[in-house]
């Protein structure tokens, strides 16, 4: 081989060498940061790039993508001095590349201890009952702190959620038995209503039922009253006609008085519970006249109303 084909085949390599040294493909998703002698310079973007060999060179290979960055459980103790344990991920996006290269020196471990020190800020506010019910309240907090921190390292945090809050397990144990009793205390109340509802509609029921009693009660004696006026109107009418008929001299109608009074002790006699024995005078068939007589003049006394 002679000096010329050495020399030639020395040119190809250099100029092989220097072509990969200045082309860079950049992958989607990728921004590499160029140094000028150490000083940034610019940034490329995805794609097929050339930089000047020997004076720029690729600084950082930053990444675009959204991605996410898991946080360390730790201890945290609350504000009524209760230890739970806390873990959470955050969700970030470089947004400019020389920020998140030159502003931070090592983005991902910033992040991480950012969020660290922030969860046992806000957890540490709260007490122990308005961190476990209040997470998203927690998350929100997070957010907006160390979203406004990331600004100038060029970075976005998109999201960031609370994975787990265990309290130790004496409190969680007492926890327990409290929402036991808040049950059983729920369901105390819950049969006291119905039991008040059912005693309730039974009253009712009974102040309706007596309404009813009450009210039939008195028809029941309206209807007695109205029967006992008609009868004594019935023997107003007829001691009026007997006595109408005294005036004219009428024994049969002095006889109908003498009657009515023998008819009332007898019969109270024969009624007697001490009575054993009853002993019918022998008047009764004259009574029994009597009586025939009084109603014969009765007769007679409608008789005459009615052709009136």
């Amino acid at each position: 081989m002679t000096a010329g084909q050495i020399f030639l085949i020395a040119l190809v390599a250099f100029i092989v060498f220097i072509t990969i040294k200045a082309v860079k493909a950049v992958p989607q998703g990728m921004q590499y940061t160029v140094e000028r002698f150490g000083r940034y310079t610019r940034t490329l973007q995805p794609g097929l790039t050339f930089i000047i060999p020997f004076v720029d060179r690729v600084g950082y290979q930053m990444n675009m993508r959204e991605r996410v960055i898991d946080i360390p459980s730790q201890d945290v103790i609350t504000k009524d001095n209760a230890m739970v344990t806390a873990d959470a991920v955050v969700f970030i996006q470089v947004i400019d590349a020389r920020q998140a290269a030159y502003e931070v020196n090592n983005l991902d471990n910033a992040i991480k201890n950012l969020c660290l020190t922030n969860v046992r800020t806000v957890v540490g506010s709260m007490d122990l009952d308005e961190v476990l019910s209040r997470r998203d309240d927690i998350n929100a907090k997070l957010l907006t702190v160390i979203d406004s921190a990331t600004d100038s390292w060029g970075t976005k945090v998109t999201r960031i959620e609370i994975k787990d809050l265990s309290p130790p397990a004496d409190i969680t144990e007492a926890m327990n038995k409290q929402m036991k009793a808040e049950r059983e205390k729920r369901a105390d109340i819950l049969m006291a209503e119905g039991q008040k509802q059912s005693q309730i509609l039974r009253a009712e029921g009974e102040k309706e039922a007596a309404v009813r009693k009450a009210e039939g009660q008195r028809d029941a004696a309206f209807l007695d009253a109205e029967g006992r006026e008609r009868e004594a109107e019935a023997e107003a009418r007829a001691t009026e006609m007997v006595s109408v008929a005294i005036a004219k001299g009428d024994v049969n109608a002095v006889n109908y008085f003498v009657a009515q009074e023998y008819v009332k002790a007898f019969s109270e006699l024969a009624n007697s519970p001490n009575q054993k024995t009853v002993i019918v005078p022998a008047e009764l068939s004259s009574l029994a006249a009597t009586v025939g007589g009084i109603g014969a003049l009765l007769e007679a006394g409608n008789t005459k109303t009615a052709k009136k």
